[in-house]
């Protein structure tokens, strides 16, 4: 009688399973498709993508983080690329692109040297040895900057916008970004810092790009409740409150027993008197514009517009505090409590009709730590692109103070980074050295990227970037219009060191990640996927248990 093994199962009924070169190759492809998906929209000539969600809403946009989001990957391996994308917009606010594109890259290279049997730990090594390496080198070659180099400030927004929807208002655009910044920008020990939401990106549809404008405090999506109020005050003092201006209900359930008509009347008029004595103190402390997180009774209402107070209410909470920092208020939540010196100030409060909707403005804020920029343009899907251009700008600009470092761009600081890379290389022995090389490769291919993009012959462009960046001329870039190469830092093309020292960190720690794993299990699922409740794309084809 033969000895027949019988198999054994493991793992339940429907999970499938990858291992070794399999789950490598799988994952690395899932990547690469993540990085070729965006990589179109790289630079000043990239393209834009629309993606329609199941609702029907349209979004286009070049903006990489937006379109991965926006795309609901599903494969676990492409969802690591995602949320490089996810940091690197966090972190900076821009170069999500860019951050995607190397990662893809750096695996693409790798599996040169799987194919060389070469170690997934050993490859890893070489990544964590070069990224490290990258850093140094990529702080050696910044350049300084301050506040006070406004034009370098500018220049960082355009080059921010340039290949965006913004790109036709980009001068008006980049002063707005730059004096927003300036505004909200606080010094702390020495140390600048800037917090981002303080600077808030109201969007309206109508007009041209060109009308967007800065406002010196907030703009508020909202109307003053009585019509009776005035439409504008000036010199306005103005009172932030948190709490109802309406008659409190009980918590508890009570009852109220009426035997006789006048008593019905004498209840009503002491309602009348508590919203009446309300607004006697809010009028006291001397404000004459409120904003209310609350609601406001209706006969409140009556009572402010009798005393010519501009009131709002059910004003978000976020906007509350926007207020707080841009007049210098605070926020009140009993009104007993309340004085002067509570209240802030704005050269002017006014109610102003933008489209089809009534707005209020509350600008000329003396030293407003938070700012508003209205945005103009003629459709829903270009405001909303031009919004997302402004937040890269706002986000370059921001780190490039934060940090006090910059470097041009145009492809100029990656083969610089690759040049550096390639002579460390020849410094290590070892299998490593392979795998620095492959990365020092990788990153070119944004350089190499943007000349695709835009019509131009990489090979030949490739090298004579390398020839000039050998001769020292380390901003020497490529001049996508012109099809030449240039020197970015003359031509004003600027980005924040922190947009690549980030982008670099991210993508080599994910590829590092993914190199690593050689075995993917995916439980049976009942829902959805591929065979197994595997997410399609992982492969049906995976070998049975």
């Amino acid at each position: 009688m033969t000895n027949q093994m019988q198999p054994i199962f493991i793992l339940p009924e429907g999970t499938q399973r990858t291992t070794g070169r399999n789950a490598q190759r799988t994952n690395i492809m899932a990547a690469k498709l993540v990085a070729e998906t965006v990589r179109t929209t790289l630079g000043p000539k990239g393209m834009d993508k629309m993606i329609v969600d199941s609702l029907g809403d349209v979004i286009v946009t070049n903006d990489g983080v937006t379109i991965l989001q926006e795309m609901n990957i599903e494969h676990p391996s492409a969802k690591m690329i995602v949320e490089i994308a996810k940091t690197q917009e966090d972190e900076v606010g821009d170069g999500t692109t860019t951050a995607v594109v190397i990662a893809g890259e750096l695996l693409k290279k790798a599996e040169d040297l799987l194919d060389m049997e070469i170690h997934p730990t050993v490859i890893s090594k070489g990544h964590r040895i070069a990224a490290e390496k990258a850093q140094t080198i990529l702080n050696n070659m910044a350049e300084n900057i301050t506040e006070k180099d406004a034009e370098m400030l500018k220049n960082i927004a355009i080059t921010a916008m340039t290949g965006k929807g913004a790109e036709t208002a980009k001068e008006k655009l980049s002063d707005l970004t730059v004096k927003a910044v300036k505004n909200v920008m606080e010094r702390e020990e020495g140390k600048i810092i800037i917090d981002r939401n303080n600077i808030k990106l109201e969007k309206k549809v109508g007009g041209m790009t060109e009308d967007s404008e800065l406002v010196e405090g907030i703009v508020l999506d909202k109307e003053k409740v009585h019509s009776g109020m005035p439409k504008t005050v000036h010199n306005a003092k103005i009172a932030l409150i948190d709490s109802a201006l309406e008659i409190k209900n009980t918590e508890i359930d009570a009852k109220i027993q009426i035997t006789d008509p006048n008593q019905m009347q004498a209840f009503l008029d002491m309602e009348e008197n508590m919203l009446k004595a309300m607004v006697e103190k809010i009028e006291k402390s001397g404000a004459n514009v409120v904003f209310c997180q609350k609601g406001i009774d209706d006969m409140a209402q009556h009572f402010l517009a009798k005393r010519k107070i501009y009131a709002a209410r059910r004003v978000k909470k976020s906007d509350m505090e926007a207020l707080a920092r841009a007049t210098g208020a605070s926020i009140i939540t009993n009104l007993d409590d309340m004085s002067l010196n509570d209240l802030g100030k704005a050269g002017v409060v006014e109610e102003r009709k933008i489209g089809d909707e009534d707005m209020t403005y509350i600008k000329e804020c003396k030293n407003a730590k938070a700012v508003t920029i209205l945005i103009r343009g003629g459709t829903e899907h270009v405001v909303d692109e031009i919004k997302r251009a402004m937040e890269d700008a706002i986000g370059d600009v921001s780190a490039a103070l934060v940090s006090g470092k910059v470097v041009a761009g145009a492809g100029a600081p990656e083969v610089e980074l690759a040049r550096n890379l390639r002579l460390f290389s020849d410094s290590l022995s070892g299998r490593e050295q392979l795998a620095v090389k492959a990365f020092a490769d990788a990153v070119e291919v944004i350089p190499r990227t943007l000349a695709e993009n835009s019509g131009i012959d990489p090979i030949d462009m490739m090298t004579e970037l390398k020839a000039m960046h050998d001769q020292g001329k380390k901003w020497a870039g490529i001049d996508v219009f012109a099809g030449k190469v240039m020197d970015a830092w003359k031509a004003g093309v600027i980005e924040p060191l922190k947009i690549k020292t980030q982008a670099i960190s991210s993508a080599a720690e994910v590829a590092m990640m993914i190199l690593r794993i050689d075995d993917v299990i995916a439980g049976s699922s009942k829902s959805g996927g591929g065979p197994g409740g595997m997410p399609l794309g992982m492969g049906g084809d995976m070998p049975e248990m």
